[in-house]
């Protein structure tokens, strides 16, 4: 990435933060060091710690902020019809943009939550945990309403979950995949899984999944 040199504090703490994350996800948080990340960005070591005192700070800054974002994704996609499939649906396509959107930044969220003290790591849980809910709401009240037959709503909403994150390991821009049928097949999947009638065009992606392109 081009070098900053520091002289806007704004873009260069924006700098830093891309730049730990693309190195985190490469080399991983522990191989990471601050003066590795310094020169990825064009400071001295010593300036960083103007924007995050430790290394840990500025993981748990990255962790904390990817969550923020997926809920403030969801709080905007979140139709206001009350049908569960439809909610389920929104809840699917945004879901999958987000991660593809932020490969890295998923990377490091789901794989150095080790890395973090035990206060750190319980606020992010925590965070995990609201947004999963949202989840795990949609589904019982599909199965309230018949539509969904689900034995386990909590074991669904996690087995849900793990296979749209897990998107990001395998999908590349330009393959055989578009985001949008990617989109597609797994609102299908999702569907099948919930125990959905699918009726015609229910598992087609709508809003910002159907106008997505490949990234």
């Amino acid at each position: 990435m081009a070098r900053t040199t520091g002289s806007d504090g704004e873009k260069t703490e924006a700098a830093v933060r891309e730049a730990a994350v693309n190195l985190i996800a490469r080399l991983g948080y522990e191989a990471m060091s601050m003066r590795q990340l310094a020169a990825e960005v064009g400071v001295q070591a010593a300036a960083l710690y103007r924007y995050f005192p430790t290394k840990e700070d500025l993981l748990f800054t990255l962790m904390r902020e990817h969550m923020e974002g997926l809920q403030q994704a969801w709080s905007t996609a979140r139709p206001a019809a009350a049908d569960p499939m439809s909610r389920l649906a929104a809840y699917v396509e945004n879901h999958i943009a987000f991660h593809i959107e932020r490969r890295h930044s998923t990377h490091v969220s789901n794989m150095e939550l080790r890395s973090l003290s035990h206060e750190r790591l319980t606020q992010i849980l925590k965070m995990r945990t609201a947004y999963e809910k949202e989840l795990r709401a949609i589904l019982r009240d599909g199965a309230e309403a018949g539509v969904f037959e689900i034995d386990d709503t909590g074991l669904t909403a996690m087995a849900l979950i793990q296979m749209m994150t897990g998107v990001i390991v395998w999908f590349r821009p330009g393959e055989r995949l578009s985001v949008t049928e990617v989109t597609a097949s797994y609102l299908s999947m999702t569907m099948r899984l919930v125990g959905a009638t699918i009726s015609h065009g229910t598992a087609r992606p709508s809003g910002r999944a159907r106008d997505a392109v490949a990234l």
